[in-house]
Parts: C-alpha cells; sequence; structure tokens
C-alpha cells in the first residue's frame, strides 16, 4: 500500500521549551489516523507543523512522496506550496470568511489557489454543498448558520481544493454535543470513501470506530500507537490506559 504521509523523529521547541520529542509515525493512502491524548500532550502542535502552519525545530516530514522538511532543512518555497496544496486542514473553530457567503467561501481558494473558472468553482463547490446537506445554505453567511453547519462549510472548503490527505483539529470541541454527531457522521461518510486523514479527535468512541490505527501521544512523545482494537482493548503502556479509564470515568 502506498504510503502518503512520514514524520520521523519531529521535534519542535518553543523557547527553551521542547513540546514535541521525537514524533515518528506513517499513513497509507486510504486510511485514517486517530491521534488522541491528553490536553497539552502536543497533538495541535504536531498538526500544526506537519501541515506547515507552525516551523519544525528538527525532523523529516514526507508527503506524497516529496520532502518537506528533511533533516530539519525545508523545501524550497515552490516545492513547499505544491506539497502543501495537496493537504486540506478543518480548524477547531471554522475559520470562514464572515463577510463571504457560504458559496463564496467554498469557491473563493478554488479561484486563487487552483486558478479555476468562477463556473468551474462554483459547480465543484455546490456538489460539495450538497454532499454536506447545504446546497440550500448556499447564499447565507456563516453569522447564519448553527455551529454544526459551519464546520460543514469547512469541510466543504478544505475538500474543495481536492487534496491527498485531510486534517482535522478537534473538528468536535467548538459545538454543542448535540450537534458532534453531524460532524462525526461526515467524517465517517469520508471514511467510507477512503479519504486519507488524520484526526486530532477527544471522541474516544469515534477514534475507535473510524481508524485504522490510532496514536496516543502524551508529554510530546508517541506512547503508543496501533490498531484501534489493540490501542483501546488491550493497550501495552500504563499511560494509556490510565488516560482511557479517566475518559472512560
Amino acid at each position: 500500500m502506498e504510503e502518503i504521509l512520514r514524520v520521523k523523529d519531529l521535534r519542535k521547541s518553543f523557547g527553551d521549551n521542547e513540546v514535541l520529542h521525537g514524533v515518528s509515525f506513517s499513513l497509507h493512502r486510504g486510511d485514517v489516523l486517530a491521534v488522541i491524548g491528553p490536553s497539552g500532550g502536543g497533538k495541535s502542535t504536531l498538526l500544526r507543523c506537519v501541515t506547515n502552519l507552525e516551523p519544525v525545530s528538527a525532523g523529516s516530514i514526507r508527503i506524497a512522496g516529496e520532502d518537506l522538511v528533511s533533516g530539519g532543512a525545508y523545501a524550497p518555497r515552490a516545492v513547499q506550496r505544491r506539497i502543501c496544496l495537496r493537504i486540506g486542514l478543518v480548524f477547531q473553530n471554522f475559520n470562514l470568511f464572515p463577510h463571504f457567503s457560504v458559496l463564496r467561501n467554498v469557491t473563493e481558494a478554488q479561484r486563487v489557489v487552483l486558478g479555476r473558472s468562477r463556473e468551474h468553482a462554483a459547480a465543484h463547490a455546490m456538489d460539495l454543498l450538497d454532499k454536506m446537506g447545504l446546497s440550500a445554505k448556499a447564499d447565507a453567511y456563516p453569522c447564519e448558520l448553527s455551529g454544526g453547519q459551519q464546520q460543514r462549510v469547512s469541510i466543504a472548503r478544505a475538500l474543495a481544493l481536492d487534496p491527498e490527505v485531510l486534517f482535522f483539529d478537534e473538528p468536535t470541541s467548538a459545538l454543542d454535543p448535540e450537534l458532534t454527531g453531524e460532524i462525526l457522521k461526515v467524517i465517517r461518510g469520508l471514511a467510507e470513501e477512503k479519504m486519507t486523514m488524520v484526526i486530532v479527535t477527544h471522541e474516544m468512541a469515534f477514534a475507535r470506530d473510524v481508524s485504522d490505527r490510532v496514536l496516543f501521544l502524551d508529554g510530546g512523545v508517541v506512547a503508543e500507537e496501533g490498531p484501534p482494537a489493540e490501542v483501546f482493548g488491550a493497550p501495552n503502556n500504563e499511560r494509556t490506559r490510565e488516560f482511557l479509564r479517566r475518559f472512560a470515568g
């Protein structure tokens, strides 16, 4: 199976505080990796480093066969840009443009980044909005939508650029509990379509059910990694067992 993402010995420091201590993992095309762990364990920092929103201090990141970072040295800007077009990121807090309609939120990057025509971008956007159950909201503005609807728009926006890997950073953390289910349903659907995804989540049952592999990140290190049945059913690491017991109440 084709390897789509490889992270090797990734380190990240903020001043004298090292928050990622040599993180390594890989992901194959069509697989879903769930990243779990306690708050402050480095999950969001890891995602920001891999998606090139935060510079790494050391290590390597290889995406779709190209090196974004190798031994701490970044690829030239043009190569970075090409690689970053292959990934999409869905944020915790939607990050929609409040002064753009739903349709424009999904078409803008297609036109500016990919150079698509207005007609092509709009047709692709409407297909995705229909998939998200939001075609009737194309002319609405973010302030007129529920949190769950805004997050579905942000997923459509990420998908509009046809990424090879889609990253989610706690996609339900800003939502009321009753809205969480609709976002998890969308992500389950993408998993069934074999969309390659990395999902940082605190929804343990969801991580267990939707992922092909689970990475438990604690204190900036990978404390455990493996199939969900093993990580959740028979974890090897006492720290993993402690975390899952506490999470289960």
